[in-house]
C-alpha cells in the first residue's frame, strides 16, 4: 500500500473515524437533550405542581376560616364560591399529578390525596351548614377539630407527594448529569484516541456541548442544594440546551413565586389566629395547655404564662368552682385523654360551661368555656380543645334587661288595678307583714297556733297578690309560705329560726315596697299619709246627679204640706245614708276578675258569678275585711266545688259553672251567702281526712254537720297536690279568723235532704256587723233566712268542696 494510499487510507479512515466521532457525538448530544427535556418538562413541572397543591392548600384553609369567622352573609358566600373553585383546582391538580405519577408510590399518593381531599370538603361543607344555622360556636369547635384534623392529613399527603417529586426530580437531574458525564467521557476517549486529528472538533465540541451542559449542570446542583430560588442559570445561545436553561429557570421562578405566596398565607393564618377576639387553646396528657394558643386568651386571663401550665391552674384557679367539681373535672380529662371519644360524650357533664374567676385587682370575669375533643384516625381522643369567651358584658346587659323588663311587667300589674284598690291591697299586706313580725319577734320557741297565723297571714297576702295578678309578689310571698308549711309539719322547733323568718318577711316586705315605689314614683299616683287620710275622711264623693235630685225635691216641696216634707226627709235620708258604700260587687270586684284566670290555670270555664244584694250596700270600712274573706270562699268554688268542662258536660250541667252571692240583713245581723252548682261538700274525703289526722275515730258515727265543720280546723285540706292554689290546707281557717276578728261568724248550711251521702249541697254563711249594711233603697225586704232568693228563682242553693 502506497503512502498516498495509506495516507488516503488513513484519510478515509480518519473520516471514517471523524464520522463516528462525529455521529457519535451527535447521538449522544441528542440523548442528552431528550433527557433534558424529560426533566425540565416533565419532572420539574409535576414537582412544581406538587408544590402548589401545597399552596392551594393553604388557600382552602384561608377561605374556610373566613366562612366561619365572616360576620355578614355576603363574606360567607364569597367564601363558599372561593371553596368550590378551590376544590375544582386541586382536583385538576390532582389529576395532572396522577398522569405523571412515576411508580406505585406517586399513584398510592395521588390515590389517598383524593380521599383526604373529600373528607376534608365533606368537613368544611358540615362546618358551613352549622355556621348557616347560627351554630357559630359549634361550627369554630368543629373546624379546630375535625376540618383541622383532615386538613393536616392532606397536607400531610400533599407534603409528601412534593417531596416525593422533589425526591424524583433530584434522581432524574442525577441520572441526567449521569448520562452527560458518559457523553463527555465518550467523547473525550474518542477523542483522546484521534486527538491530534479531532483536537480542533474535540474544542468545538467542548465548547459548544460539553463545557454548556457542564455549567448547567453545575448550577442546577448547586441552586438545588442551596434552595436558592433567586437565582438563575445563564443562557449562552438560544439551541436546545439553551431552551432547556430557559424552560429550567421559568420553573425556578415558579417555585419561587409559590414560596412567597407560600410564607404570605403561613403568615395571614398565623395572622388571623393572633387577632382572633377568642381564647382557644388545647389540653394535652397530664391536663397540660399545649404551647400553641390564641394570643386573645392571653387578654382574658391577663397573663402570658400559659403555655405548659395546668389547666385547673390556668382557668379554675380563684373561680367559684369548688373542690368537689374541680376534683370532677380533673377526672373527666384524666378520662378522656387517650382514651375512646365515647368517654369525653359520657363526661362532657362534668366540664363546666360557666365559671366567675377573679382577677388579681379584684374585678370578677364571668367566663364561657366550651369543650370539645381532638380525635385521631382511630377515634382515640388525642386532646381538649377549650374556647374561652369573656361574657361579663353580656351577663350584665342580661341582668338589666331583665331588671327592666321585671320593673315593665310590674308598671303593667300596677296599672291594671284603680288607685284606690291598690293602695288598699297595699296597706292590707303591710298589717298582714307587720303582725306576722310581732308574732315572729314575741316567740323564741313556736306554738302550733302563732304558725298557724303566720300562715294564714301570709296565704291571705298571696291570695290577695294573685287576686291582682302581682305574679312577681306572688312568687315571693310563695317561698315565704312554703317556710312556714314546713315549720307546720315539723314535730316540735327545730326549724324556727327567728332571724331567718324576719330575713323572709324582709324580702317580702321588700318587694311589697317595690310596687308601692313604682305606683308612687313611676306612675305619680301617690300614697297619702295617715293625717292626709283623716283630712280627707272629712269629705265624701256625691254623684252630681244625686244632689241635683235632692235640690229639686226641696225646691218643689211643700212647707205647708206634711207628707211632701217628710217624703223629701226620706229620700234625703236615703242619699246621705249611701255616701261612703259600695255595692257588694264593687266591693269584691278584685277578687271576681282574678277567678277567670284562676279557672284557666286549673283546666276549667270561666264561671259566671251572679250577686243579689236585695238593695243593700256595704260600708267602705267593711272592704277589705270582705275581700279578705272572700278571696278564699271565692277561689275554693273555683277549685274545689266546680267541676272540670267535661264532667259538668257529662253530668248533663253547662260546661261554666255558676257561682252565687246573696246579701241581706236578718236577725239584727249582715249575712252575705255563698253557693256554686258544683258537685257539693266532699264529706267522704272529710271523714277520711279526720280519720288520717286522729280528730274522727275510725267507725265512730258523727253527724254531716259535725264532719262539716273539721274544715275550719287549721292545716285541713283535700287537695290532691300541693300548688300556688291549694292543698295547703289553710282557707276556711282563715275566713273563721277574719270574720271572728270582726265579732262575726261562720257557718256551712246543708240545702239537700241526703243526710250520709258522700257529697252534700250547701251553703257557707258570712254573719257580720248589721252597721256595715245600708239599705240603697229604703224599702229593702227583710231575709227570712238565707236562702230567700235561691228560693225565689226556683234554683237549688249548691256547695263547694272544702279547700
Amino acid at each position: 500500500m502506497t503512502i498516498r494510499h495509506r495516507i488516503t487510507l488513513l484519510v478515509v479512515l480518519m473520516l471514517l473515524a471523524l464520522s463516528a466521532i462525529g455521529g457519535y457525538a451527535v447521538l449522544q448530544t441528542r440523548n442528552s437533550a431528550v433527557d433534558v427535556r424529560q426533566v425540565t418538562q416533565g419532572v420539574v413541572p409535576s414537582a412544581l405542581a406538587s408544590a402548589d397543591l401545597v399552596s392551594e392548600v393553604k388557600d382552602v384553609q384561608l377561605a374556610t376560616m373566613t366562612l366561619v369567622y365572616a360576620p355578614d352573609a355576603n363574606m360567607v358566600q364569597q367564601a363558599q364560591d372561593q371553596l368550590k373553585s378551590k376544590q375544582a383546582a386541586l382536583q385538576a391538580a390532582l389529576d395532572v399529578q396522577a398522569k405523571a405519577a412515576r411508580g406505585q408510590a406517586q399513584t398510592g399518593l395521588v390515590a389517598q390525596a383524593r380521599e383526604s381531599l373529600a373528607n376534608y370538603f365533606d368537613a368544611i361543607n358540615q362546618t358551613a351548614q352549622m355556621k348557616a344555622a347560627g351554630k357559630n360556636e359549634l361550627a369554630q369547635a368543629y373546624l379546630f377539630a375535625n376540618v383541622a384534623q383532615y386538613r393536616d392529613e392532606l397536607e400531610g399527603i400533599v407534603e409528601t407527594m412534593r417531596i416525593e417529586k422533589n425526591r424524583q426530580k433530584d434522581d432524574a437531574i442525577a441520572a441526567l448529569n449521569g448520562a452527560l458525564a458518559t457523553t463527555t467521557t465518550g467523547i473525550a476517549a474518542a477523542t483522546g484516541a484521534a486527538i491530534a486529528l479531532l483536537i480542533g472538533i474535540s474544542t468545538l465540541l467542548y465548547r459548544q456541548i460539553t463545557r454548556p451542559l457542564s455549567s448547567m449542570q453545575a448550577e442546577m446542583s448547586e441552586i438545588a442544594s442551596s434552595q436558592d430560588f433567586t437565582r438563575r442559570v445563564p443562557v449562552g445561545r438560544m439551541d436546545e440546551i439553551g431552551r432547556s436553561i430557559v424552560a429550567f429557570n421559568g420553573m425556578i421562578e415558579k417555585i419561587q413565586q409559590s414560596s412567597v405566596q407560600l410564607k404570605q398565607k403561613t403568615a395571614d393564618i398565623q395572622a388571623m389566629l393572633q387577632n382572633m377576639q377568642q381564647g382557644i387553646l388545647t389540653v394535652v396528657d397530664g391536663g397540660i395547655v399545649h404551647p400553641e394558643y390564641s394570643a386573645f386568651l392571653e387578654a382574658i386571663f391577663e397573663t402570658n404564662q400559659i403555655a405548659g401550665k395546668p389547666l385547673l391552674e390556668l382557668v379554675f384557679d380563684g373561680t367559684d368552682v369548688g373542690s368537689d367539681a374541680r376534683s370532677q373535672i380533673e377526672a373527666a380529662l384524666d378520662a378522656c385523654l387517650g382514651e375512646d371519644s365515647m368517654n369525653f360524650a359520657f363526661n362532657q357533664h362534668l366540664l363546666v360551661n360557666e365559671i366567675s374567676k377573679t382577677m388579681a385587682d379584684g374585678r370578677v370575669k364571668i367566663l364561657d368555656l366550651s369543650w370539645s375533643a381532638i380525635t385521631d384516625e382511630n377515634d382515640v381522643v388525642v386532646r381538649l380543645m377549650l374556647c374561652v369567651r369573656d361574657v361579663t358584658e353580656l351577663r350584665e346587659l342580661a341582668a338589666e334587661a331583665g331588671e327592666q323588663k321585671r320593673r315593665l311587667e310590674m308598671i303593667g300589674e300596677i296599672l291594671a288595678v284603680s288607685e284606690e284598690k291598690f293602695h288598699q291591697f297595699v296597706e292590707s299586706s303591710s298589717s298582714f307583714i307587720h303582725e306576722n313580725e310581732h308574732i315572729i319577734r314575741q316567740h323564741d320557741v313556736p306554738d302550733h297556733e302563732a304558725v298557724a297565723k303566720l300562715f294564714r297571714n301570709m296565704h291571705t297576702v298571696k291570695g290577695n297578690a294573685r287576686t291582682y295578678s302581682f305574679q312577681h309578689l306572688t312568687s315571693i310571698v310563695h317561698e315565704t309560705e312554703q317556710r312556714y308549711d314546713a315549720l307546720r309539719q315539723a314535730q316540735g322547733g327545730e326549724l324556727w329560726d327567728q332571724q331567718l323568718l324576719i330575713s323572709d318577711l324582709e324580702r317580702v316586705r321588700s318587694a311589697l315596697e317595690s310596687y308601692a315605689t313604682i305606683n308612687e314614683v313611676s306612675l305619680g299616683r301617690k300614697r297619702t299619709g295617715a293625717g292626709q287620710r283623716a283630712s280627707a275622711g272629712g269629705y265624701l264623693m256625691v254623684d252630681r246627679q244625686q244632689i241635683q235630685q235632692q235640690l229639686h225635691l226641696l225646691e218643689s216641696a211643700d212647707p205647708a204640706d206634711p207628707h211632701a216634707l217628710l217624703s223629701m226627709r226620706e229620700s234625703l235620708y236615703r242619699t246621705l245614708r249611701l255616701l261612703g258604700t259600695e255595692g257588694l260587687g264593687d266591693a269584691l270586684s278584685g277578687v271576681i276578675g282574678s277567678l277567670p284566670s284562676l279557672a284557666k290555670e286549673l283546666g276549667k270555664e270561666e264561671p259566671h258569678v251572679r250577686i243579689d244584694d236585695n238593695g243593700y250596700c256595704v260600708r267602705h270600712e267593711a272592704s277589705g275585711m270582705l275581700r279578705n274573706v272572700f278571696t278564699h270562699l271565692l277561689r275554693n268554688c273555683v277549685d274545689h266545688g266546680i267541676e272540670p268542662a267535661a264532667e259538668r258536660i257529662a253530668q248533663g250541667k253547662p260546661a261554666a259553672g255558676v257561682i252565687d252571692l246573696e246579701m241581706g240583713v236578718d236577725h239584727h245581723a249582715l249575712q252575705i251567702t255563698v253557693s256554686d252548682d258544683g258537685r257539693g261538700l266532699a264529706l267522704a274525703k272529710i271523714r277520711r281526712q279526720a280519720i288520717e289526722h286522729g280528730w274522727l275515730a275510725e267507725g265512730e258515727q258523727v253527724s254531716d254537720e259535725a264532719i262539716a265543720e273539721f274544715i275550719f280546723r287549721p292545716g285541713f285540706s283535700t287537695a290532691q297536690t300541693v300548688s300556688e292554689v291549694s292543698g295547703r290546707g289553710v282557707g276556711m281557717d282563715a275566713v273563721r279568723d277574719f270574720v271572728r276578728r270582726e265579732q262575726g261568724r261562720i257557718e256551712l248550711r246543708f240545702t239537700d235532704d241526703h243526710p250520709g251521702a258522700d257529697y252534700r249541697r250547701f251553703q257557707t254563711i258570712v254573719y257580720l256587723r248589721e252597721d256595715w249594711a245600708v239599705d240603697s233603697l229604703g224599702t229593702a225586704g227583710k231575709l227570712d233566712g238565707v236562702t230567700k232568693s235561691a228560693a225565689a228563682s226556683g234554683e237549688p242553693a249548691t256547695a263547694q268542696e272544702s279547700k
